[in-house]
């Protein structure tokens, strides 16, 4: 005989289950979990996703996530203006900076080109990115977006749509793992990439 759950408690299961890798097994274990065994940290965690959909936002100049209108490295004179580094995700940038090894600006796709999930240049902001590219500062823009077969073909479009336009592109060397992704790289096999980009 099938047990019927509180609605409150199915929608909680069916809300847990938008994170990545998180199955209707795991949903329903987190969600028992936070009911029986933690409801101080299942309260925190309300009031965190609360404050971060009201607080958070986008960058204006390069896409990341932010509480102000520009974020803290797009705000610091200290950044190679003349560099912009575009990267797949905000977990991307933060491994970037992670490897020490670049000190210029970022633009954050949010995403990248995927056809066959309806992903396309608007979906990923490249109109904004064509614009920040092209501000008469920035003079190289380096492409590091993943090694897959999606992060390539973004990395090819964004090449050719900046095309002739007097910049300087580069791609990140492949010293990072075919099929792999930034966030899960070790830092100081993307700073050796970092340092060895060659014209895209």
């Amino acid at each position: 005989m099938a047990i019927d759950k509180p609605a409150a408690l199915e929608e909680l299961i069916q809300s847990l289950r938008c994170l990545p890798g998180v199955g209707p097994k795991s949903a329903q274990r987190m969600a028992y979990h936070l009911l029986q065994r933690d409801t101080k940290g299942a309260d925190r965690l309300a009031r965190a996703l609360s404050e971060s959909l009201d607080r958070i936002r986008h960058c204006e100049r390069c896409n990341t996530f932010t509480e102000s209108e520009l974020c803290t490295l797009c705000a610091s004179p200290r950044r190679d203006s003349t560099l912009l580094c575009v990267v797949e995700s905000p977990g991307d940038l933060l491994m970037m900076e992670q490897s020490q090894s670049y000190a210029g600006l970022y633009f954050v796709l949010m995403g990248r080109l995927s056809p066959l999930d309806g992903i396309g240049p608007a979906e990923i902001h490249l109109d904004r990115l064509a614009r920040r590219a092209t501000d008469g500062v920035v003079r190289e823009v380096i492409l590091a977006t993943n090694f897959t077969v999606e992060g390539e073909a973004t990395a090819h479009y964004i090449a050719e749509l900046l095309a002739g336009k007097a910049l300087r592109i580069s791609r990140i060397a492949r010293g990072l793992p075919v099929g792999g992704e930034l966030e899960h790289v070790d830092a100081g096999t993307l700073a050796q990439a970092v340092l060895e980009r060659r014209p895209a």
